[in-house]
């Protein structure tokens, strides 16, 4: 008989605000990481901070922001109204405390629950905050959110604002660095949502004239471009739209009251209702919607009073109201767009024209590919039901919460040894497992056809569910995880080739990454160091002194599954594959896949060589 577990005043245990935020850290900041991934929480921090000083150019003072990133350093500086000097230590300590509480202050704020900078504070080991307005200052210093010093008002001579310096602790966010790109996009929405405002980066300036237009002409290459960029502004809207020449499915940015809702929501919804809807009425065709929508690059932002988002991170829309004596969320963006879009296509008769042929040409491809794509999706079906390629993670099955998308990863992994490794030792709610037989198909000039007639690329596709786009994405993190060797690097090239070539939407919007596995395990009686380079290697030797014994890993099927799992859980370590802002993704597959070049053998060489060294000297 099993004893029956006590429930007394003891188990009662009130938290106070900071044990709450670093007990549970990711009701407040999404998923933690340790920076590879832009969603990764040392970015949110950033962002917390960085909406309060949003906000004050969006009142109408400060219209430059400086931000400083040192090491694990961060400094935030406005020069806005300033924080009342009386109440420095409550905004930043004390839950349910802010400006934003008063809604005739901030109507459409960024966010209004008074959590950011308080949760920025608990989870950083230094939290320094200082305000300067009316010729007088006062400052706050934190540690994991207690008090630890307090500088009482004094006159100064410096200009009015607010100053934050935080830097995150490093036993929640393990291992963690800041990349320069992520900040920098992040910086970007912020200047192209509020033109007038300069942000200095690290001493580079970045600002936006013309806000979305500016977006989507930095984040593609103007060749690819079907038509020149559509470009619509309202009193609390503005949309952004092009079609691309090369790309196969819908690639959207959606902005709410100056926040990325990277998941979209009921405006991303409504806008892509009503596009197609405006476009259907222009021509006096009713045309398939993905016929419509296939191949377009968009942006849209709209300001919604007192919003409501699907989680604290702010990811996604759950409002169905503008606010006000405004109507609905769609009602609002359909007359927008209809009364405006069909204005620009009635003016701009060439736009019109090209688009036209576009969603003919798109209509056309459509039928050719039906009946292959039919059998593709039952094949699809066959193969998931036997479990061969995908061994699928539990947050698909109803078994966890939904919140929890942000952590799921999908490891892409060659032979039966790599993936049972993996397997076994990842984490079910959340890691799935794609297995790869040998070497994928080089994709490089082929059209779509070949996703659906080639089983492993139609199976790849059916996992992902990124047949459509990404809005249905099913794994936020896709990770190739292949051996460190020249089969290896291939196999990462092919897959690399694959997604630009069909979906260059997925490393455009920060979802594929490389897995990074240690090349060295060297260990004595006490302790294991596992080494990602030579120089760890010579770290760990000079650690653990006298003569430790070292193994130089040659592939991950003969890493163990109790070795496997601290390479990817906690600790993991993964590089992000980034896009060349120099170079167009046509460029880039003629580089890396095309006719060899002097060039390419050049950039192999330099680019494999430590790798080669690596295999060479040990075997």
């Amino acid at each position: 008989m099993t004893q029956e577990t006590q429930y007394t005043e003891d188990n009662i245990r009130s938290l106070d605000w900071k044990e709450h935020i670093r007990m549970r850290p990711g009701m407040y900041i999404g998923k933690l990481g340790d920076g590879s991934s832009p969603d990764d929480g040392i970015y949110i921090l950033v962002k917390e901070v960085l909406d309060n000083s949003i906000d004050e150019f969006v009142m109408g003072t400060g219209k430059t922001i400086e931000v400083s990133v040192q090491g694990n350093k961060v400094i935030v500086r406005d020069y806005g109204r300033g924080i009342p000097l009386g109440k420095v230590v409550d905004v930043v300590s004390k839950m349910n405390t802010g400006g934003k509480y008063d809604s005739r202050a901030f109507k459409k704020s960024v966010g209004l629950n008074g959590v950011g900078t308080k949760a920025v504070n608990a989870l950083s080991t230094f939290f320094r905050v200082e305000s300067t307005r009316d010729g007088k200052s006062a400052s706050a210093e934190f540690e994991k959110g207690n008090l630890t010093n307090e500088e009482t008002v004094e006159e100064t001579t410096r200009r009015r604002g607010t100053k934050v310096s935080f830097i995150a602790d490093d036993t929640i966010f393990k291992n963690y660095k800041y990349r320069p790109e992520y900040i920098v996009k992040l910086l970007k929405n912020y200047v192209y949502l509020n033109p007038g405002l300069t942000i200095v980066f690290n001493g580079e300036k970045y600002f936006s004239e013309n806000g979305l237009k500016d977006l989507l002409e930095d984040n593609n290459n103007q060749e690819d471009m079907l038509y020149p960029i559509i470009h619509l502004r309202g009193d609390d809207i503005e949309v952004a739209i092009t079609h691309s020449k090369t790309q196969y499915s819908e690639e959207y940015h959606s902005f709410v009251n100056g926040q990325n809702t990277t998941q979209g929501g009921t405006h991303l919804a409504a806008f892509r209702e009503a596009f197609v809807k405006t476009i259907r009425e222009f021509y006096g065709k009713n045309f398939e919607a993905s016929d419509v929508r296939k191949s377009v690059i968009s942006a849209i932002s709209i300001k919604v009073m007192e919003p409501v988002f699907e989680s604290q991170t702010k990811t996604k829309l759950g409002s169905t109201d503008m606010g006000g004596d405004l109507p609905t969320v769609r009602t609002y963006i359909n007359d927008f767009v209809k009364t405006q879009l069909d204005n620009y296509l009635h003016k701009n008769t060439e736009t019109a024209e090209k688009l036209q042929k576009k969603i003919l040409q798109a209509e056309k491809e459509r039928k050719e590919l039906s009946g292959i794509r039919k059998l593709a999706r039952d094949r699809a079906k066959k193969a998931s039901l036997h479990n061969k390629k995908l061994r699928d993670c539990r947050i698909h099955f109803g078994d966890t919460k939904k919140e929890n998308y942000l952590d799921t990863t999908l490891f892409i992994t060659e032979g039966d040894s790599a993936s049972g490794s993996i397997t076994k030792s990842r984490n079910v709610n959340t890691q799935a497992v794609f297995s790869l037989k040998g070497k994928p198909l080089n994709s490089y000039g082929l059209t779509k056809k070949i996703v659906y007639e080639n089983e492993e690329f139609n199976l790849l596709q059916s996992a992902l569910n990124i047949e459509d786009g990404l809005e249905d994405l099913r794994y936020n993190n896709i990770v190739i995880a292949t051996d460190a060797d020249v089969d290896g690097m291939h196999i990462r090239l092919l897959l690399i080739t694959f997604f630009l070539q069909f979906f260059p939407e997925v490393i455009k919007e920060g979802h594929l990454y490389i897995l990074e596995t240690p090349l060295f395990r060297v260990r004595n009686k006490k302790e294991t160091i596992y080494c990602y380079s030579e120089e760890e290697k010579k770290n760990a030797i000079e650690k653990l002194r006298g003569k430790p014994e070292i193994t130089r890993f040659k592939g991950l099927g003969e890493i163990s599954p109790n070795e496997f799992v601290h390479f990817i859980g906690d600790d993991i370590r993964l590089e992000p594959v980034m896009l060349d802002k120099e170079m167009s993704i046509e460029q880039m597959l003629e580089f890396y896949m095309g006719k060899n070049t002097p060039n390419r053998q050049k950039f192999i060489i330099n680019n494999l060589k430590v790798e080669l060294d690596l295999v060479s000297t040990e075997e």
